[in-house]
């Protein structure tokens, strides 16, 4: 019988194996297809594709939604939360009304009636 670490193993690697061939063909058929017609790139092969995509890994985080919750933007999220949530606790119902007017005009609503009267 196999240890049970050298199946893990060949699961992880399996799957491993299985995500860079899925994502590496998601990459050469989306810049085959865009590239060439959009700015007159020449077309590229699977292994430029799986080069391109661990590229962009690298320059722009790329496994940084993998890391569960113990992560620090988790952490930074959570604080946040909290602050808000301190600070809205805080407010009187007069400025707690204010800060919703300035979030809906700051996300493109439009004033309600009532505060068209108030103006």
């Amino acid at each position: 019988m196999r240890p049970r670490w050298a199946v893990m193993l060949l699961k992880v690697a399996l799957f491993v194996t299985i995500a860079i061939a899925g994502f590496g063909q998601a990459v050469l058929h989306l810049w085959n297809w865009l590239m060439p017609s959009l700015f007159g790139l020449r077309s590229i092969t699977f292994w430029q594709a799986v080069g391109l995509m661990a590229l962009s890994w690298i320059l722009f985080g790329g496994w940084r939604g993998f890391h569960g919750r113990k992560g620090s933007s988790y952490r930074r999220h959570w604080q946040w939360r909290h602050r808000m949530r301190e600070r809205w606790e805080k407010m009187t119902p007069e400025e707690r009304e204010k800060f919703r007017e300035g979030m809906r005009v700051r996300c493109g609503h439009v004033p309600s009636a009532a505060t068209e009267r108030k103006a």
